[in-house]
């Protein structure tokens, strides 16, 4: 398996994933979070952490801030966003850019907003997408169960925006 030169994560934060209810499959997801941080950090590449901002998730406060069981360090890249689209008005491409980053592995939290308004935008400016399955993690919502949900988004996603490794 070839690893992408960059992991993104996606919203990872307090009122995202412990909000008024907890994401799906949250502690297996923090436990394969963590591993992949892990073997990119053990492999020099860069973490970035996507933290949303908005009137619920207000920087500084406990609902923004990552949340704690995942392993982060102060040489990992932070960037701020107030859309689902991680690249709407924010320096995610300008970094990528920078670092010279031509693949990414993206995993994170809402599964049907964030991660894939950024999914399909990271494929539409031409970048190398990755995915562990499961990787990608929602609420239930009036439509479908969390687990049917990333199902759907993880179909949609499979060769033809990103490959599950």
């Amino acid at each position: 398996m070839q690893i992408a030169d960059s992991i993104v994560i996606i919203d990872f934060q307090n009122g995202v994933c412990k909000g008024k209810k907890t994401v799906a499959n949250l502690d297996d997801c923090i436990v394969k979070i963590n591993q992949r941080i892990m073997m990119y950090h053990n492999m020099k590449k860069p973490v970035i952490f996507i933290q949303h901002n908005d009137e619920e998730l207000v920087k500084e406060k406990w609902s923004w801030q990552i949340i704690d069981e995942i392993n982060h360090e102060q040489n990992d890249y932070y960037i701020q966003k107030t859309h689902a689209n991680s690249f709407y008005k924010t320096n995610l491409k300008e970094l990528l850019d920078k670092l010279n980053i031509k693949s990414i592995e993206i995993c994170g939290a809402q599964t049907e907003y964030c991660v894939d308004a950024t999914v399909k935008m990271a494929h539409g400016l031409g970048y190398k997408i990755q995915m562990l399955h499961g990787l990608s993690t929602t609420l239930d919502n009036e439509y479908m169960n969390a687990e049917k949900t990333i199902a759907f988004y993880e179909n949609i996603w499979n060769q033809r925006f990103l490959e599950f490794v």
